[in-house]
């Protein structure tokens, strides 16, 4: 199989049977079917995957904190006993939790690693952001239980499928740590019963068996060795033996059943994805004007863009085309620094406007207030990264200007006229936001990520402008 079947073990509270679960079960599929590939790592920092699967003292050098900073799952795996695979746990991965927000992150690097087989995550006691990415990318979740208020519990998860319009299917409740001692009477004889009856009350599929709570199984978590056992090789005359290789063979006969993975959805997804991305990219380039919009000299060509030190984008929006740096900035200066000599490049004062540039939003527009004026009015305004205004002028509008030797048409009404006057020749309501965009790369700017960030702004400045 190329496509990995991830299965998570998930439950919200804590002392059920996560990582004796999950730790055992790897063993099993592995034990089942031995050139079959079996991966596990843990969010929880309790290091019991790491003592229980590492051979000798080695490190390969990453840990689970790697899967969600874009590191190649395959790059991060070792080898361990019973030749399981495993990743490093981590006493640092809780630094990224505020860093994260996309529930499908870690589906999207397991897509795109070379991991094969079957991968099982155990989880923390609770739903917090890596449990929601370990059930987002989930073939199978298997949600242990061992009394009512875990049961309980389970609505959380189920929520969480609901909230992402994942399918249910992939749920299964599983009564853990059952003491077999205890009978009722009545219709559910057993604790399992009773468990098994509630879950299907409220509409949850569940395995089919139970693991029961044995105290051999709990000793093997604590030795003079300090090594974590496998019930296989130390718990073989034990129930909870035949209930996990019960266990593990539905999981195993389910990677046989479920020909399509989730990873495959997600690959999909992310295929459709970017081709609606090229796609919008493709709209918004062939949208540009393809001369300066200060001077007119072509900038944008079939295969490139050159030349470009602005790019500028009407409110309308009806206009978005790029600006020379050298036009843009000029202006500027000549216009509204009311500087009274030429500012070239390598000049202090252009140097330090190109580098407050990158920090910045200029906006043009109509003075305010002065739409039936006879004589028109622009403002100039700047606004940091956020959106705030950190100034304004406001200037008249002059179709030409006096220069030494006569009048030329100014820089900035060619500007206006190519983006903001109307066809009568006046202001129109909309404004122009301009931002500096990288010289070697001009068209990043029209990249997803950083336009929406760009139309995110320019709504914002208008709200301001209103």
């Amino acid at each position: 199989m190329s496509t990995p079947y991830i299965v998570t073990i998930s439950s919200e509270k804590g002392g059920v049977g996560k990582t004796t679960l999950a730790t055992n079960l790897a063993i099993y599929l592995k034990a089942l079917h031995e050139d079959l590939p079996v991966t596990l790592f843990s969010f929880d920092n309790h290091f019991s995957v790491d003592r229980m699967f590492r051979i000798g003292k080695g490190r390969k050098g990453g840990d689970v904190r790697g899967l969600f900073q874009g590191v190649h799952a395959e790059e991060l795996v070792e080898t361990g006993e019973y030749g399981v695979q495993f990743i490093a746990s981590s006493e640092h991965l809780n630094q990224l939790r505020r860093e994260l927000e996309d529930p499908s992150l870690l589906a999207r690097n397991l897509a795109a690693s070379g991991l094969t087989g079957i991968v099982i995550i155990d989880t923390r006691p609770d739903l917090d952001v890596f449990t929601q990415n370990a059930l987002y990318a989930s073939d199978r979740v298997i949600v242990p239980v061992k009394d009512a208020p875990s049961l309980e519990n389970c609505r959380h998860i189920y929520g969480f499928f609901d909230s992402q319009g994942l399918s249910r299917r992939a749920l299964r409740v599983l009564p853990c740590l059952v003491d077999a001692r205890i009978h009722y009477d009545g219709p559910f004889r057993d604790p399992y019963q009773l468990l098994k009856a509630y879950a299907i009350n409220r509409g949850y599929r569940c395995m089919e068996g139970y693991i029961a709570k044995s105290s051999k199984v709990e000793s093997l978590n604590t030795n003079p060795e300090g090594k974590i056992y496998p019930v296989l090789t130390h718990g073989r005359q034990t129930n909870v033996h035949v209930q996990l290789a019960h266990i593990a063979r539905q999981v195993y006969l389910d990677t046989l059943e479920q020909e399509r993975r989730r990873l495959d959805e997600v690959r999909l997804g992310q295929s459709r994805e970017e081709e609606h991305r090229q796609s919008a990219f493709l709209e918004r380039r062939t949208a540009l004007d393809p001369g300066c919009l200060g001077c007119g000299r072509q900038l944008v060509h079939d295969e490139r863009i050159e030349g470009a030190g602005y790019f500028a984008q009407s409110s309308d929006p009806q206009v978005a085309g790029y600006i020379e740096e050298e036009c843009f900035a000029g202006l500027v200066f000549r216009h509204f620094y009311g500087a009274r000599r030429t500012v070239e490049p390598g000049d202090p004062l252009w140097e330090l406007f190109r580098e407050s540039a990158q920090r910045s939003y200029f906006v043009l527009r109509r003075a305010p207030n002065t739409r039936n004026f006879y004589q028109q009015q622009v403002s100039f305004y700047r606004f940091d990264e956020e959106g705030l205004e950190v100034s304004h002028k406001t200037i008249e509008l002059q179709e030409f200007e006096r220069r030494l030797l006569g009048k030329e048409r100014s820089e900035l009404f060619s500007l206006l006229e190519r983006t903001l006057l109307g066809a009568d020749g006046k202001l129109t309501d909309a404004f122009l936001l301009i931002r500096k965009v990288s010289v070697d790369l001009p068209e990043e700017i029209l990249f997803d990520e950083h336009y929406t960030r760009l139309t995110a702004l320019l709504a914002k400045i208008g709200r301001q402008l209103r």
